[in-house]
């Protein structure tokens, strides 16, 4: 039975990020960062205000660890993958935090590595001037099922076969040896993006990590509620899931974060892949030479908290090969996650010598990202370069979500008030997953709640045309029921319709919504329908075929973008990253 010294438990402490509550440093965090030693934390949406305000936040967290003894500075963390899951950026006009940038796709959609690249780069520089320096970004994970409840757009590409052209084209592409078709088989494009992100966090000086190993592209769960299962062989991970990985890791991505997902035909059991052995080690280190900080999802995650607790799955990934567990919201969870490691150590089913040779991974990654010594983390505040900053990158920003928007089926009609008001129709706000509905604030007061981003895109559309805001909701009868009357009298009143479809491929009844109206439409009333988050809305719809228009995203940004292309201030330069 080994009995645990100080400076064990300070070793210890520096196997685990934690999260806490508040836009100031809690007794919680105090207890964890001086008690229990925790070198690392995340910060969470409900951390963020502004930049100013992070900066002091993370200024008193740095403080805390010196007082108390750490050896090196904290490493502060955050979900920063930009567009719908963005926790250090501004969702409103009074929010004073970072600036919005494009997420995954529609990055992808503006068909340039180097705007994907100068992004990221933008976001870190921000980040690093607030104090953070590691983002868990970017999403590496190839979204091969359509369905997939948690990725989506988060993702850079689908990992099918795609040329966004006309069948003629294919035909010719394959008479001549298919060469263009090889180029585009989306895991390497999503490869390609994922490391232009991964080199543009570097650019800022913020740690990147490539995520959920070994990928959650091909499955239809989220893990945040149940564990999927991916009946897929090594062979066929190698083919699409591991092809994004492979290349950040010869590109030295400094940390990769494992997912919560069962690979039977891999482990030969159930075991989420976050707390199997066979794939932290024998996979990620042995096969694929990866030799930097391992990082688990957060532990509080159905997948893992359902079946094991996070406290047991803690010390399950730290045996399986993990060097650091994560777990965001739950304190006793914490506290007992670390407690549990400090038996297992006692008793010898963990290694505390593994576990120095792990923290000397993490050592590297402070001294590559949080500084060789205090002084580097006491800075003051850059007022003025953050000014500076914000300037160039609302610019970077708006140009970025130009080149995204992306017209499926054209041509767009020309909308105007001519002839009465021009219609705008949002969805009734609904949660699309947890790793967005905790990054994008939910108005769910009523039942016509539109949420900020629709209210936004709505005043935008208002600032150009005489125009009406109506939210819409499930029709009674399965979808076959009646419009309600205000619905059906601002139809007779109206010039042109924009019709806002969120993820209507998995909620049906937007496209009934749609075939309803376009049923009872006056004549013939210009209609264009922006799938304002994936572009698979009415995929299953082929008897609709009216003009759609996708921005990959409904933040504030990307909807002002799609409104510039709708009344023909620009075009719709985006191309389409996926196969419909």
């Amino acid at each position: 039975m080994t009995s645990l010294t100080t400076a064990d438990k300070q070793e210890i402490g520096q196997h685990f990020v934690f999260g806490f509550h508040g836009h100031e440093i809690s007794e919680d965090v105090k207890v964890l960062i001086r008690d229990y030693h925790v070198g690392n934390i995340i910060l969470m949406k409900r951390n963020v205000q502004s930049v100013k305000q992070v900066y002091r936040l993370a200024q008193s967290l740095q403080q805390l660890a010196k007082d108390s003894g750490h050896s090196r500075p904290l490493m502060i963390g955050i979900d920063q993958e930009n567009g719908l899951v963005s926790a250090f950026s501004r969702t409103t006009v009074a929010n004073d935090a970072g600036t919005q940038f494009p997420g995954a796709m529609a990055l992808a959609a503006t068909g340039s590595i180097e705007i994907a690249e100068d992004c990221s780069a933008a976001t870190a520089r921000e980040m690093r001037l607030a104090g953070i320096n590691w983002a868990y970004s970017p999403v590496a994970d190839v979204n091969s099922n359509p369905k997939n409840p948690v990725i989506g757009v988060r993702s850079f590409g689908d990992g099918k076969l795609y040329v966004n052209t006309t069948w003629l084209v294919l035909i010719i592409l394959k008479l001549t040896g298919g060469g263009l078709l090889s180029q585009k088989k989306d895991p390497d494009e999503v490869a390609k993006y994922a490391s232009a992100v991964s080199r543009g966090l570097t650019r800022g000086e913020v740690a990147s990590c490539a995520k959920h190993f070994p990928g959650h592209g091909d499955t239809y769960v989220d893990s945040h509620l149940a564990l999927p299962v991916i009946n897929k062989t090594e062979n066929e991970l190698m083919e699409t899931e591991l092809v994004p990985f492979y290349t950040l890791i010869k590109s030295g991505v400094p940390t990769i974060m494992t997912g919560h997902m069962a690979l039977p035909l891999v482990t030969g059991d159930s075991t989420p892949c976050s707390l199997s052995k066979t794939i932290t080690t024998d996979l990620l280190r042995e096969k694929m030479g990866y030799g930097g900080v391992v990082v688990t999802d957060c532990l509080e995650m159905n997948a893992v908290a359902a079946p094991y607790t996070p406290q047991r799955g803690a010390v399950m990934a730290l045996q399986a090969g993990a060097d650091i567990v994560m777990i965001c919201h739950t304190m006793q969870m914490q506290m007992g996650a670390i407690e549990e490691t400090y038996v297992a150590i006692e008793n010898g089913s963990l290694s505390l010598e593994s576990l120095r040779q792990s923290g000397e991974r993490i050592a590297a990654l402070k001294l590559a990202y949080a500084g060789t010594s205090w002084a580097d983390v006491f800075r003051p505040f850059q007022e003025q370069v953050l000014v500076d900053l914000l300037t160039r990158n609302a610019h970077l920003s708006a140009e970025a979500y130009a080149a995204s928007t992306t017209l499926i089926r054209g041509p767009l009609p020309v909308i105007n008030d001519d002839r009465g008001r021009v219609l705008v129709m949002t969805p009734v706000t609904e949660s699309l997953n947890r790793a967005v509905d905790d990054n994008m604030p939910i108005l769910m007061n009523s039942s016509q709640a539109a949420g900020p981003h629709y209210l936004a895109f709505a005043q935008s559309v208002a600032l150009r045309v005489n125009s009406r805001h109506l939210v819409y909701t499930p029709l009674p009868m399965h979808g076959q029921g009646q419009l309600p009357d205000e619905i059906s009298g601002a139809l007779g009143a109206a010039s042109a319709i924009i019709f806002v479809t969120r993820s209507a491929d998995r909620s049906g009844w937007q496209v009934d919504y749609l075939r309803r109206l376009l049923h009872e439409k006056r004549g013939n009333t210009p209609i264009i329908t922006l799938a304002s988050c994936g572009p698979y809305d009415v995929v299953g719809a082929p008897d609709i075929q009216e003009p759609i228009l996708a921005s990959f995203e409904y933040t504030a940004s990307a909807l002002e973008a799609a409104a510039g292309v709708i009344f023909g201030e620009h075009e719709a330069m985006g191309r389409l990253p996926v196969s419909l």
